[in-house]
């Protein structure tokens, strides 16, 4: 009778660490898959574009799979909650898949940056999905260790990529287009994995789709990148096409917005932006994704157009940084679960960032590779710490509700944040490029080989130049490195404000993993309870028919037998309340009847 007083009420499932670990596998190794493509084209990309359509192309080729990526990554967070993480995660798979085997296969420049912007779909779901996978199996609390595990994947990738995709550029038997077939076997794994072991409960879900707010966000996304990455090459900046493309991207924001505050279910819910926590770190998102992707898209320019390192080189090149931001990411995740304070790390992280990218503004033709390899340690050391922290912490001031479409949100002004950074930095590098070119072909009255059609092909054939126009060449290339990077360490400042006005809210969940044993209730406390539950029975029998919240809440505790809810309560207050106060109020005090009898034996 006592068991029946106590109704459980339903509660989140708790997973045990091994059931995360196993769910963890598979995200892990999506993860894994996507993020070698990325970095194994990033490697190779110098090549692939000198021979499909000249070092100009290149932004292009970076930008396309930044901002499909972009602008499907709110997109895919709400999708999940109406069709189910599991089937949404492998659906994004899938495309990844076959986009990456139509890019192998791309005879010229155009049908690449179609495929590219395929690809990036396939990201930007895997990428948002598995963080709302991990914020719905893992606590906050707990989840500095697990996002130190992501982080992980990402800098193994990070590592595993650049000297893959230069193993394979320089393998004469393989070529570039296997920089794409490669991930074909990593992902049919991922997919048996995520197969197995993602079980998650199902969830009634309503089935409206947010398509007009879509529509509008990624129009707005699309106007914005289109004006980056043609100005001032395509087109001048004060031109008939630049206002026309600022007009649009103006009119499609103020049409999502519009959207989004009319729409039933909305991809990113105005209420987000009422959420100080969400705001700020979206803000700091979008210039890690600035910084981020801005330097990791050119650094290998720099160091095969200018260094003249081969492809193979250039990815061991970036083994400081990645160890760097395997070790933050790490580090910083443990120490914020035995801890719970999160604040220190994204605020000092981006004050890293600014220094590393400050550092490698500073590398010219003739620095040395321990240099170059401490600036990029610099720069991983910073994105170690704030990456992931970011995340954790709009995830940590979310309601549970509301926990994809803030996933799904940060990552989305972070990817948004690199997109922007690739299509800028681009534009800057190739203005600064050819007026630093000019201008010392100029001075030195050289004239170009093949006059006003002559472009800079594959690495190779930029150090093969004549030695007086190679020099200008590379160090061209060197002085709009040093610009882009330059640039880049406002923008990393910008995103440190932004996390100084941060809130350190106390992360939710326990920082150990079994619950502490409950402590034994005194004969006080049992007495009270059973004057309580006293006190409840005679209340539902005095109620005589009149409805009451207590009546309700009592009538719920007996199962639904066809009796009237005033019937049901006064059973439960009969045969569950009545005897369990009396067994409360026994257990605390015996009856006065053996109190008597004890003292007469005595």
């Amino acid at each position: 009778m006592v068991a029946q007083a106590h109704t459980a009420a339903p509660t989140k499932r708790q997973y045990t660490h091994r059931e995360i670990l196993e769910v963890m596998s598979g995200l892990m190794l999506a993860m894994l898959t996507s993020m070698i493509s990325t970095s194994v084209v990033g490697t190779a990309l110098p090549t692939i574009v000198g021979e499909l359509g000249g070092q100009d192309q290149y932004s292009w080729v970076a930008s396309a799979t930044m901002l499909t990526m972009t602008v499907s990554t709110p997109l895919w967070g709400k999708l999940s909650d109406l069709f189910g993480r599991k089937l949404l995660f492998q659906s994004a798979l899938g495309l990844f898949v076959a986009a990456s085997l139509v890019a192998g296969m791309s005879q010229d420049i155009g049908q690449l940056i179609a495929a590219r912007a395929v690809q990036g779909l396939g990201v930007g779901g895997l990428s948002a999905l598995s963080q709302v996978i991990l914020g719905d199996i893992v606590s906050p609390r707990e989840r500095g260790r697990y996002s130190g595990y992501m982080g992980a994947v990402f800098g193994i990738s990070t590592v595993a990529g650049p000297l893959l995709g230069g193993f394979i550029v320089d393998a004469d038997w393989l070529g570039w287009r296997w920089c794409f077939y490669v991930v074909v076997p990593f992902a049919v794994v991922a997919f048996l994995v995520i197969q197995r072991v993602l079980k998650l409960p199902a969830t009634k879900r309503d089935t409206s789709i947010d398509i007009w707010g879509a529509t509008t966000i990624t129009a707005a996304a699309s106007a914005l990148m289109l004006l980056l990455t043609l100005g001032g090459n395509t087109f001048e900046w004060d031109s008939v096409w630049t206002y026309f493309l600022a007009s649009i991207a103006l009119l499609m924001l103020a049409l999502a917005v519009l959207s989004e505050r009319t729409a039933r279910n909305p991809i990113l819910p105005p209420r987000l932006f009422r959420n100080r926590t969400f705001v700020l770190t979206s803000i700091a998102s979008l210039f890690v994704g600035m910084a981020m992707f801005g330097a990791m898209i050119y650094l290998p320019q720099y160091l095969q157009n200018v260094k003249g390192l081969s492809p193979t080189d250039s990815g061991l090149m970036t083994l400081p940084m990645v160890a760097a931001l395997f070790v933050s990411g790490v580090v910083s995740g443990k120490i914020v679960t035995k801890t719970g304070r999160w604040k220190l790390f994204p605020v000092a992280g981006m004050l890293i960032v600014a220094a590393g990218l400050f550092l490698l503004s500073k590398l010219h033709v003739d620095s040395g590779e321990w240099l170059i390899g401490f600036d990029v340690a610099v720069l991983g050391t910073g994105l170690g710490m704030s990456m992931q922290m970011l995340i954790l912490a709009a995830q940590n001031g979310s309601e549970p509700r509301d926990m994809a479409s803030t996933t799904a949100g940060v990552s989305f002004f972070r990817s948004l944040g690199g997109a922007v950074g690739v299509a800028a930095f681009g534009a800057i590098l190739t203005n600064r490029l050819k007026d630093e070119m000019a201008e010392m072909l100029k001075a030195a009255k050289i004239a170009l080989p093949g006059g006003s059609d002559f472009k800079l092909g594959s690495p190779e054939a930029i150090q093969r130049l004549p030695e007086p126009v190679k020099h200008i060449v590379l160090e061209s290339f060197t002085r709009g490195m040093e610009t882009v990077f330059m640039v880049g360490v406002p923008i990393a400042l910008l995103g440190f404000v932004a996390t100084l006005f941060l809130k350190e809210l106390p992360l939710r969940g326990s920082a150990v993993t079994a619950p502490p044993e409950p402590k034994p209730l005194g004969k006080d406390d049992l007495v009270l309870a059973g004057l309580l539950l006293e006190l409840v029975a005679q209340r539902v029998e005095r109620a005589n028919g009149e409805r009451s919240a207590l009546l309700t809440a009592v009538a719920r505790m007996a199962p639904p037998d066809g009796r009237t809810e005033g019937e049901r309560a006064r059973s439960v207050a009969q045969d569950v309340l009545r005897p369990t106060s009396r067994a409360l109020i026994a257990q605390a005090a015996p009856p006065q009847k053996d109190l008597v009898t004890r003292g007469l034996s005595q």
